[in-house]
């Protein structure tokens, strides 16, 4: 039979876990924000380059201050650098989780951004090297 102070010890443990997997789903829900912003970012660059590239097909040519290819170039770049920031900050974060609590699973949020940086990179190639 278990006595009073086995049972609290139990209980304490178990409470802490569950902070501990809290506090890793909370990193995880701040990680895939990073994502989300910076999608829309090299989305949103992305479709402003597309758009502008077909609307001046054959138009006169004009010497903005910004060029849309700048401007596509600005909005990527962004976001590629807050998805960079943004694993950089989970990374530490999970690291210093992993150093209190080290039973801890992989982040898929981190490999998630590593696709969309991959894709991103992707997409500012595309943008540098097509005219």
């Amino acid at each position: 039979m278990a006595s009073s102070t086995d049972t609290e010890t139990r209980e304490i443990d178990i409470a802490t876990r569950l902070a501990y997997e809290r506090t890793r789903l909370a990193y995880e829900n701040t990680m895939m924000a990073w994502v989300r912003t910076a999608t829309s970012l090299i989305t949103f660059g992305f479709s402003v380059y597309k758009f502008f590239q077909f609307e001046t097909r054959g138009a006169e040519h004009v010497d903005p201050l910004v060029t849309p290819r700048g401007f596509a170039l600005l909005m990527i770049t962004f976001g590629l650098v807050s998805l960079l920031a943004g694993t950089i900050q989970h990374v530490t974060s999970l690291q210093h989780l992993r150093s209190l609590y080290p039973p801890l699973p992989r982040s898929i949020a981190s490999i998630l951004a590593g696709l969309i940086s991959l894709l991103g990179l992707l997409v500012l190639i595309v943008v540098l090297f097509r005219h």
